[in-house]
């Protein structure tokens, strides 16, 4: 995995400046690509490369470019030649090989064993239409210096993040916000409605917390040249009929989840599966055994986050029944893994250059505090291990696993539906992360306006089926909601944890083909038997332990140490007591300072209330970073 940047159009300054802007927007990119890094620039564009080196070690060194005559490398100006192309890629095609042996029927000469090379020269095939071709997670940019056009892609969900910010110059990209922010033609100016996007949980594709700054839009590509800026959709899902009895269903199912995970084992690194001990990860983790089996390979790798003392004295809460750790070993035991348990104590939660950290990988704040530092901390334990980590994301999104999807008073509200669960709960009532601001505050930020109309244009983008029933209509409509408006926020999310320790994490639900087809299973054959993720069950029956199969969806888990309130508690306390604390403007200072006295901190040990001291704090953070950004 890795980091990409750059921009085109007018030179910015004189040129004699531009290697300086390059190295800094580099060095925000550092931890993305460890391994090596690499700038292209001819004065018309500036293309720049951070890599983390997982396929082809020695060969895919970049930005890549081609030479007229077709062959590639890192130095096609070198006899003083323009290039056919230049590309900076970050991500994993996974039918490369299958791409390269078609490339090569077409006349294509390859030179590396590297996926990269593969996307120049599809590039050089097809143009822009190239995307259409390429399986897996990826974001990229290909300069063509023949057209002067820039050329940006990005993968059907967004695994892999890309942004952009026009200027009046040109345009730069980068994989990151901060990456974009050390250009100096790009501001980090907040407004009101960058803030209504930091604090929803809907917010629409292409938003953006900064002016500035857009977010590549997830299976798009955008051009720019001499007719200016031009986005194109090149993938969205169909609503089609389903046509396969149960049976066939559950077979095709496995099918393809077989295929996605085997395809996503491919690796010249060390690899492992992030297992937490619930249906999507031991599903991912069982298969993974048995394609490494199949190939010879060793037993598969596999990782769990845990707290000391957490099995010992959890106490269920509201969407967790049991820890996860008894689970996962469960699995690993089953499956018969190299199994690593990454045990974090309260100190690695409240320690301040971790909270940093995870504040900075993000960018802008987000409520979830101790499940943000933990993950980030289990990514830097599995990165002591392994390069490259599968996960179970989006299963839930395609099979229906969220319990507000088994709520009807929820599922058929007229608003997203994690937003209706928000609102039912007490501890986020006024909005994730909200309890604290104050009411002044909230009437201008208006999110019941916010959500009516973001929710308007995600229904209206809908594809439907002609004869559903209210149930199914219902079903396929909060299944679009979940994989266009819920599932990039999880996965950008694993992308900046992971990637702060240079670990790369891949998805195997998020394969296009299995999302295409779980989309138009009908909900009655999703839940045949009743439960949550009935089919995906049946899927993987003979894989799993009973006690795995028969287990109720659980979330990743939180601290229940109180140690860890109590340093909330005290950390916002002296936010509170500092007059030129940059949040105080924001917040309902009487509430506050309730919240850190004793009854407060009865109240925050419930992990949904706590979230709304965790979003004070980052916010409080974050505006000292970036100064005077707020213009309101």
């Amino acid at each position: 995995m890795c980091g990409i940047a750059g921009w085109a159009g007018r030179e910015d300054g004189p040129a004699g400046q531009q290697p300086a802007v390059a190295a800094g927007m580099a060095r925000t990119m550092a931890c993305r690509g460890p391994d090596d890094s690499g700038v292209w620039a001819d004065g018309r564009a500036t293309l720049i490369h951070t890599r983390l080196a997982v396929i082809d070690v020695s060969g895919g060194r970049q930005p890549m470019t081609a030479r007229p005559d077709g062959r590639t490398g890192t130095d096609a100006t070198a006899a003083g030649e323009d290039p056919a192309a230049v590309l900076a890629y970050n991500g994993e095609v996974y039918n490369f090989r299958e791409l390269r042996t078609e490339l090569t029927g077409r006349g294509h000469h390859f030179v590396t064993r590297s996926d990269t090379e593969v996307v120049l020269h599809a590039y050089l095939e097809w143009g822009e239409r190239c995307v259409e071709h390429l399986e897996g997670m990826f974001a990229f940019a290909v300069w063509d210096p023949r057209r002067r056009t820039l050329l940006l892609a990005r993968d059907r969900f967004g695994i892999k993040p890309l942004y952009y910010a026009p200027t009046a110059d040109g345009l730069v990209f980068g994989s990151e916000p901060k990456t974009l922010l050390a250009h100096p033609a790009v501001r980090p100016t907040v407004d009101l409605d960058g803030l209504r996007v930091l604090f929803s949980m809907a917010r629409a594709p292409g938003e953006s917390v900064y002016r500035d700054i857009r977010d590549l839009p997830p299976g798009h590509t955008l051009t720019y040249g001499p007719g200016g800026v031009r986005l194109r959709r090149y993938w969205q899902l169909e609503a089609r009929p389903h046509e396969d009895g149960l049976d066939d269903t559950v077979r095709t199912v496995r099918e393809l989840l077989e295929s996605s995970v085997s395809r996503e084992l491919v690796s010249d690194v060390p690899l492992s599966v992030l297992l937490s001990g619930g249906l999507d990860s031991s599903t991912v983790a069982a298969l993974a055994a048995r394609a490494l089996a199949r190939e010879g390979g060793g037993p598969v790798r596999t990782a769990t986050v845990t707290y000391s003392g957490y099995s010992d004295n959890f106490q269920p809460d509201l969407v967790r029944s049991a820890p996860d750790a008894p689970y996962a070993r469960a699995v690993a035991d089953h499956i018969g893994a190299d199994h690593l348990e990454i045990e974090l104590s309260t100190a690695d939660l409240i320690d301040p250059t971790a909270r940093r950290s995870v504040l900075r990988a993000q960018d802008v704040p987000a409520p979830f505090g101790d499940m943000d530092t933990s993950t980030y901390q289990a990514f830097a334990g599995v990165r002591r291990h392994t390069k490259v980590a599968l996960t179970g994301e989006s299963a839930d999104e395609i099979f229906g696993g969220y319990s507000w999807v088994h709520i009807p008073d929820l599922a058929y509200e007229e608003q997203f539906p994690w937003v209706a669960f928000e609102q039912w709960h007490p501890g986020t009532r006024e909005g994730l992360g909200q309890g604290l601001l104050s009411a002044a505050f909230k009437d201008r930020l208006d999110m019941g306006a916010y959500y009516a109309e973001r929710y308007a244009q995600a229904m209206a983008g809908i594809p439907r089926l002609a004869g559903e029933d209210a149930e199914e209509r219902r079903a396929r409509e909060i299944c679009h909601l979940h994989l266009t408006h819920w599932l990039p926020r999880l996965l950008e999310r694993n992308d900046r944890l992971s990637m702060i320790s240079g670990l790369e994490v891949r998805v195997p639900f998020c394969d296009h083909r299995l999302v295409q087809y779980a989309y138009n299973i009908p909900w009655a054959m999703k839940t045949f038997d009743g439960r949550e993720k009935s089919l995906l069950r049946a899927a993987v029956a003979d894989l799993l332990p009973e006690q795995v199969l028969e287990r109720p969806k659980a979330p990743f888990p939180v601290s229940q140490d109180s140690t860890y309130t109590k340093a909330l508690h005290a950390e916002f306390a002296e936010v509170l007591a500092d007059p030129a604390s940059p949040v105080l403007p924001l917040l309902d200072l009487d509430r506050a300072r309730h919240v850190v006295g004793p009854e407060g901190e009865a109240e925050t040990r419930d992990w949904l209330h706590r979230m709304n001291v965790e979003m004070a704090l980052q916010v409080n953070s974050w505006l000292l970073a970036h100064g005077d950004c707020l213009e309101l």
